[in-house]
């Protein structure tokens, strides 16, 4: 590991804005802020988004620039790349946006049922091997893990280059009969591109879009009476 890497790592672990949890804390357990992010962390009653595989956190602090009403949780596990997003918002004093370095497997032991209204997952890895489809973070196994906590009537955003992960969350979504609100395989020719879906672009989506690639874009939400197949 490079020094810059470890100077990062051992600043990260002062930044008031940033939850890290080790393996022991949350296998099988409850994280303390569980249930408790609106009182112990943000001291409001504002929504909760959540931005998953947020890296250096571009969506996150654009979205709680832009909507100061809501709180935004970015959660990724590369410590690297949370400590550019955490740097940015102690600096322009963004107190309605924190990161959880964690990885999205053990999401369910930070947050209670009903707590969150939003999620955001932006440009994931699409997994493209067929045996790997059950870690796409739109695959029925993490659906069911954002069931437990999204409320009824929150929302899933994807933004995705990716034209075979765009394709299969509109399958699972069909299968599963779950409400679809918004569906386009070209974000910035549709009607969506003055949503903020189309208003905020990361580093690597602009080079997506240099390269002629098309942005997709879905937004549904989940039914909580039926287990997602």
């Amino acid at each position: 590991m490079g020094k810059n890497k470890i100077q990062r790592f051992a600043e990260l672990h002062t930044f008031p804005n940033v939850i890290e949890a080790d393996f022991d804390e949350v296998f099988g357990k409850d994280h303390p802020l569980k249930g408790n992010w609106h009182r112990q962390r943000f001291n409001n009653n504002n929504p909760i988004i959540l931005e998953l595989g947020c890296g250096k956190g571009e969506y996150t602090l654009a979205m709680a620039t832009l909507d100061p009403s809501k709180n935004f949780i970015g959660i990724d596990i590369k410590g690297n790349r949370i400590w550019v997003g955490a740097q940015k918002a102690l600096a322009e004093n963004l107190s309605n946006v924190c990161f959880l370095r964690t990885r999205i497997d053990f999401i369910e032991s930070f947050f209670a049922p009903n707590e969150v209204d939003e999620i955001w997952i932006t440009f994931p890895d699409p997994q493209p091997q067929s045996n790997r489809k059950r870690k796409r973070l739109t695959s029925p196994l993490f659906l069911n893990r954002y069931r437990y906590f999204l409320k009824p009537s929150g929302i899933i955003h994807l933004k995705t280059d990716n034209e075979q992960l765009y394709g299969y969350t509109l399958e699972v979504i069909e299968n599963n009969r779950l409400p679809l609100l918004a569906a386009t395989d070209n974000l910035y020719e549709s009607d969506y591109r003055h949503e903020l879906a189309g208003r905020v672009q990361t580093y690597y989506e602009n080079i997506f879009l240099a390269e002629g690639k098309r942005i997709h874009y879905l937004r549904f939400s989940l039914d909580h009476a039926e287990k997602i197949v």
